[in-house]
C-alpha cells in the first residue's frame, strides 16, 4: 500500500491529496476512505448512508454499530 501525504481545508473540510486543490490547506496526520461510500475522511467513525442502511448490530457495551456482529464485543441485533 503506497500512503500519500493527506491535506484538509480548515474552511470546507474537504480532505485530498493535492494540497493545490484546497483554499485553506493544513496537513493532516491520518485519513480514512470509506469502504462504503468512497469519501475520504479523518474521522475513523465516518457513517454515510449505504453504510447506515446496512447496520443491523449494536454492541451492548459500548454502543457501537456494525454491520457483521463479529466486529462487536457484545452484539445485540437492532430490532
Amino acid at each position: 500500500m503506497v500512503e500519500s501525504k493527506m491535506y484538509s481545508c480548515k474552511t470546507c473540510g474537504k480532505v485530498t491529496t493535492e494540497k493545490g486543490h484546497l483554499c485553506n490547506p493544513k496537513d493532516i496526520k491520518r485519513a480514512y476512505t470509506c469502504e462504503y461510500c468512497g469519501v475520504t475522511s479523518t474521522n475513523p467513525r465516518h457513517i454515510c448512508k449505504p453504510k447506515v442502511a446496512k447496520i443491523r448490530y449494536t454492541c451492548d457495551t459500548c454502543g457501537r454499530v456494525a454491520v457483521d456482529e463479529t466486529f462487536l464485543c457484545n452484539p445485540k441485533e437492532i430490532a
